[in-house]
Parts: C-alpha cells; sequence; structure tokens
C-alpha cells in the first residue's frame, strides 16, 4: 500500500527575510571638499537609503583660515594644490568639533564622475590628486597615533567609479560591506537611490539656470557665466567673487549647472551641426581632443557654450595656485569666449589669501565693462544665431526677483 506524502514535508521552505539592519543612530560625517560639491546628492541618498537618518549625515563647514587652524594645524600633508591640502581642517572639524561624535568620517575617492558630455568624451575621470586626497589626508592623523581610533571613529574612503554606474554597487560594497554590515542586493539599491537623488538634483538645477536664461532673453538683460571646478563654490577656495558680481544685480550661472536641452544646444550649434564642424552639440573633439578629465571636459563645453549664447555676455574663469590640470586650458577657453566677443576675466591662482580690496577692485571694472558692453554683445551674437530661438515670452511675475537670481552655489547638503 503507497503511502501518501505531503510535497510541503520535505520541500524546501524559503527562508525568512533578514530583518533590516537599524543603522539610524549611525552619525556620518562626510567632508565637504573637492568632488563633494557636485556629488553631495548621490552620497545623501545613499546613506539615507541604507537606514542613516538626515539628520546623523554630519557635513564640515566651508573652509577657512580659522578651521585650518584649530582642526587642521600639525595634520596637513605635502600637496601643492591648495584644495587638497584644505582637507585637513575639514577631517579635523569632523573628528574633533562636534559637539555629538560620528562614528564615521566618510571620504570618498571618487575616480570618475557623472557628466552630461558622457558618451562624447573619452571619459570623465577626476584628477588624480583629488582623488587620492583622502588616502593622502588621512596620512597626517596616523602620523603621531591614531587619531581615528582614539575617538572611536572609523575612516572609509571608498574608491568609486560614479561615472561608471554599473559599476558603483559593487566597487562601494566592496569597500564599505565591513563598515556598514552591507550585503551587495542592498549596496545595489542604495546606490539607485543614491543616482536618483543626484539626477533629480540636477535636473532641477539646469532647469533653474534655463529660466534665468529664459528670464535675460524676454528682457535683453546679461548674466555671467562661472567657469571653475566644483570646488570653487566653496566660499574659502572661490572667495565668493561670484557673489561680488551677483551683488551689482547680474544673475550668475555656474558651469556645472548649465542647460543642455536639445532645442537650446541645436540652436546655439546650428552651424556647427550643418558644416559638420562637430557631431553633436555635447562634443568638444574640434577643440580638445585629449578629453578624459571631466571638469576639464566641461571647462571647455562651458566655454563654447558661452560664446554662442547671446545672454552670457560675461565668463568667470577661477582657478587654484598651480593647478596643473587647469593650466594648459587657460589659452583654449579665453580664445574660444572670445572669439564672440564675449568679455572674459580670470581670476588664477586663488589660495588661502583672500585679497578683498584687490577683488572688489577686480570686480568694479567687470561691472563697467558688463555695463558698456553687454547690449552689443547680445545684438552680436544674435545676429550669428537662427531666428526664433527656443524661448518664449514669459510674464515677468513667473520669476520674481530673478535680477538677483542665481543658481544655488552652495546648496542644502542634507
Amino acid at each position: 500500500m503507497r503511502i501518501r506524502i505531503s510535497p510541503t514535508w520535505f520541500g524546501k521552505k524559503p527562508s525568512a527575510a533578514c530583518p533590516p539592519k537599524d543603522r539610524s543612530r549611525l552619525r556620518v560625517g562626510i567632508p565637504k571638499v573637492l568632488n563633494i560639491w557636485t556629488t553631495h546628492q548621490f552620497w545623501v541618498g545613499f546613506l539615507k537609503a541604507l537606514g542613516v537618518s538626515s539628520e546623523n549625515i554630519v557635513f564640515s563647514s566651508d573652509t577657512s583660515e580659522e578651521q585650518g587652524r584649530e582642526f587642521g594645524k600639525g595634520r596637513g600633508t605635502v600637496d601643492c594644490c591648495f584644495p587638497v591640502k584644505c582637507m585637513s581642517g575639514h577631517y579635523g572639524e569632523l573628528i574633533f568639533g562636534q559637539k555629538k561624535k560620528i562614528d564615521v568620517l566618510f571620504s570618498p575617492m571618487i575616480f570618475s564622475l557623472p557628466s552630461v558630455l558622457r558618451g562624447h568624451v573619452v571619459d570623465t575621470a577626476t584628477c588624480s590628486r583629488v582623488a587620492a586626497g583622502p588616502e593622502n589626508t588621512k596620512a597626517g592623523f596616523l602620523k603621531e597615533r591614531d587619531v581615528f581610533a582614539e575617538n572611536g571613529i572609523t575612516h572609509a574612503a571608498p574608491f568609486v567609479c560614479l561615472g561608471d554606474r554599473h559599476m558603483a554597487a559593487e566597487q562601494l560594497h566592496a569597500s564599505l560591506k565591513d563598515i556598514f554590515d552591507l550585503d551587495l542586493e542592498e549596496t545595489q539599491r542604495a546606490v539607485q537611490a543614491g543616482y536618483e537623488a543626484l539626477d533629480n538634483f540636477e535636473a532641477k538645477a539646469r532647469s533653474r539656470s534655463r529660466e534665468i536664461l529664459s528670464w535675460c532673453a524676454e528682457h535683453s538683460k546679461p548674466c555671467i557665466l562661472i567657469l571653475a571646478r566644483p570646488y570653487h563654490m566653496d566660499t574659502g577656495i572661490g572667495h565668493d567673487i561670484e557673489g561680488e558680481l551677483q551683488a551689482h544685480g547680474y544673475p550668475i550661472l555656474w558651469l556645472q549647472y548649465l542647460p543642455a536641452d536639445d532645442d537650446l544646444m541645436n540652436w546655439l550649434f546650428a552651424e556647427d551641426l550643418r558644416s559638420g564642424h562637430i557631431k553633436h552639440p555635447l562634443d568638444i573633439s574640434d577643440v580638445w581632443t585629449s578629453s578624459y578629465s571631466s571638469n576639464t571636459n566641461e571647462i571647455l563645453w562651458g566655454a563654447k557654450v558661452a560664446a554662442r549664447c547671446p545672454w552670457i555676455t560675461c565668463v568667470i574663469r577661477l582657478s587654484s595656485y598651480e593647478c596643473g590640470m587647469d593650466q594648459p586650458t587657460y589659452t583654449p577657453t579665453q580664445k574660444i569666449v572670445e572669439a564672440t566677443g564675449t568679455l572674459f576675466f580670470k581670476f588664477g591662482d586663488l589660495d588661502a589669501t583672500k585679497p578683498t580690496g584687490s577683488i572688489r577692485i577686480r570686480v568694479e571694472t567687470i561691472v563697467h565693462y558688463l555695463a558698456k558692453y553687454s547690449q552689443d554683445v547680445i545684438r552680436k551674437k544674435l545676429a550669428l544665431l537662427p531666428p526664433n530661438g527656443p524661448f518664449p515670452a514669459i510674464s515677468s511675475g513667473q520669476l520674481p526677483q530673478t535680477q538677483g537670481a542665481v543658481l544655488p552655489v552652495r546648496p542644502n547638503l542634507t
């Protein structure tokens, strides 16, 4: 006689789902330096998706002399790059300057960046000094004794290619699995959340800069484009030069958040595309063939956009002291911008010294030339472009106080 056996007796039962890990009390400190200025939303989205609460994601303050003296003195390492040198003060502030201690000092080594130009350039890699900055700075807090261990802080410096989205999850999991007790699946979900947060922020910022251009087009008013690296948004690195200019009533656009909408780009680059000079509006091969550096690529592209966009009548180029990545681009960017009569001014070799008097004198000079030549520049560039541009007339009520409009140069990092 056959005995019937229920298949559920010996069938494989699904394992119970692992309970979510509680990371809500974990405090994570992030130095507000270098490429964090344009990737911060990714890291906030990533950490929040892992369960770290918003109030426990702590950023250091803007770079300042006081920060360096109080928290970074004696911790510096040899490096000719001023923005990298400043990292010591940010590390020290997160370690010693918090009322409530952090558990993890999170300082990613970012090898490549997401970029609007990706697919039209060779690569979007970061400066090697900048990428290695976290480990270089860490050494200054280990040279006499392990400051991190003494304060119960874990230093996390994951190596990640944010520009290669298919690689980021595995790279971050390999570096952070022991620190945050991660499995690969939740890392993948967190990375996806990080990219969504970053993409949403950039879309809003580019949309806002388009609104500013639209307002300038309606009222035939000039605006200023800042050509710089992300960390020049830091008041201690860029010395708030764009703020001085905005105080005179000129809207400010940052290179990193220029609009790249098809209708605008195809209008600005119509003649170049028709003649076959370039294959795409985001193509920079006509001016820069060695296009592997993300920030450098975007600076050259921004110069091309500024040379063609009628209402960008002035370009301000910011660069830090002895920046080896910037030096080869000084002449090309100036020639590109000035080819259409657009005003070009450079603040090079910026470092810790803030010569307030000389900056204000130069700002007054720039404002003088803007007032004198902007309308001529607008008319000249409009004459070079096809009629019926992409900006419809809008009511002035839609953009209140736009005369002082500016893209968020110091975005809310949380």
